[in-house]
């Protein structure tokens, strides 16, 4: 072999690399892979846009080597890989983040700035740094088409996407559903699972919590709860206990769940607020969460009295209670349920419940969580939102009507919901205990 090769006598990064980046340059062997293999069996690859209204980072840099192995390897396999790049120019994180160096908010759009100036300030934002990433693209060898790349903002794109969707209905592939998802309030949008996911979006916040108490309904198949709950000689109704870190959920519940393997009691005791004597239900192993040992010996309870007595009077497989109802624990106008399809108010079963923390018995409300809307179709609980877009109760929700379900200003400026509806239920007889409790929350990073 005649042809001199370059001997390296140390090992020299940035050398080693412009000089391949060169000679890819001069043999143009990214044209040329692809070239080379017309009329072979096309591998389609469209780049997963990024925005480039931001820097690019090492992940970037870490997600694409993963995509370029995987266009090389076809391209080895035989096959005619076209890699299309594009750029992301949509989405909220672009707009609020004109809005920010303009000073202004969505509200001011169409008055302080027309919405032409708006949207070109908003197409000069999302292309800001595509040199840098035209730059690290190439250092990095990364092979795409970055000449005729596709841009979200053109309206060939957007015209296609429409045309798509159009195709999509006509073939009877769309469907009309419900998507449980965080929301934002004060953003006024959904936010996605990966948004939640970034840093500092969770923080441990103090939020009052209620163990409601749900009175059973006589029935056949409840019977078994009532001979149990008739040797109690002081009261015979029956409670459900269920723990939530959200009262400002209660007006929607629809359901109960319990697991149906988790072992139940049916335990005679006292309202710690009300000083009445009630039987509930709850797991057996959380009995020590909202029961002394010393008040096994005690027979009489007044208000004010530190030790609560109790007894055990049944046992029972959470199973055994399955489809079991109670009453509606909020009734107000607009969560009539005769004004929404389902079947509501029963106890169903479900495989997510645990006996870590609260009752064993899960408060369902099948509009404010992905588990409860999962059990709350299962068993045709219906759904129902009586939060409005900007975190307000709707109207017809009695004294909570118009008012936040969450507040962070200054707690002078305002009484919490959540408050009033535990102190409520605590005057109703319908709370077991209420208390600060410090959890995980997610924020909206926005």
């Amino acid at each position: 072999m005649n042809k001199k090769y370059t001997e390296f006598n140390g090992l020299h990064l940035p050398t080693i690399e412009a000089e391949i980046l060169a000679a890819w340059k001069a043999e143009q062997a990214f044209e040329q892979s692809v070239t080379l293999r017309e009329g072979k069996t096309p591998f389609v690859f469209y780049e997963g846009p990024p925005s480039a209204n931001g820097m690019p980072g090492i992940h970037h840099v870490i997600s694409r080597t993963l995509k370029d192995m995987v266009c090389r390897y076809k391209t080895m396999q035989g096959f005619q890989v076209k890699r299309k790049g594009g750029w992301d120019t949509h989405g909220l994180p672009v707009e609020l983040g004109v809005e920010k160096e303009l000073g202004i908010t969505k509200e001011d759009i169409g008055k302080k700035i027309t919405v032409e100036e708006y949207n070109q300030k908003c197409r000069e934002a999302v292309l800001r740094y595509k040199k840098e990433w035209d730059d690290i693209t190439n250092k990095m060898g990364y092979w795409v088409d970055l000449n005729n790349p596709y841009i979200t903002f053109e309206n060939n794109y957007i015209e296609t996407l429409w045309w798509i969707l159009s195709t999509l209905y006509k073939k009877g592939y769309l469907y009309q559903s419900v998507s449980i998802q965080p929301y934002s309030p004060a953003a006024g949008t959904g936010l996605s699972s990966h948004e939640l996911n970034q840093p500092g979006t969770y923080k441990d916040v103090k939020d009052t919590s209620v163990v409601a108490m749900f009175k059973a309904i006589q029935s056949t198949e409840s019977k078994f709860l009532f001979e149990a709950a008739a040797t109690n000689d002081k009261n015979q109704e029956v409670y459900y206990m269920a723990w939530t870190t959200t009262p400002w959920t209660l007006p929607s519940n629809l359901g109960l769940t319990v697991g149906p393997n988790i072992d139940y009691v049916l335990v005679a005791t006292y309202n710690p607020y009300t000083a009445l004597p009630v039987n509930v239900v709850l797991a057996k192993a959380l009995i020590s969460k909202y029961f002394k040992e010393e008040g096994l010996t005690i027979e009489t309870f007044a208000e004010g009295d530190k030790i609560v007595p109790w007894k055990v009077i049944t046992e029972f497989k959470g199973a055994k209670l399955n489809g079991l109802r109670y009453d509606q624990l909020m009734p107000f106008e607009a969560n009539d349920p005769a004004t929404f399809e389902g079947d509501p108010f029963k106890i169903v079963l479900g495989d997510f419940v645990t006996t870590e923390d609260g009752t064993g018995i899960v408060h369902t409300s099948p509009a404010f969580g992905a588990d409860d809307y999962k059990v709350g179709q299962k068993n045709n609980l219906g759904i129902i939102t009586l939060v409005d877009r900007q975190g307000k109760f709707i109207e017809g929700v009695g004294e909570f009507s118009g008012r936040y379900v969450k507040n962070y200003k200054d707690e002078k400026e305002f009484q919490d919901v959540n408050v009033d509806i535990s102190v409520k239920l605590k005057k109703e007889n319908r709370a077991f205990k209420v208390e600060k409790y410090e959890h995980n929350y997610p924020h909206c990073w926005r």
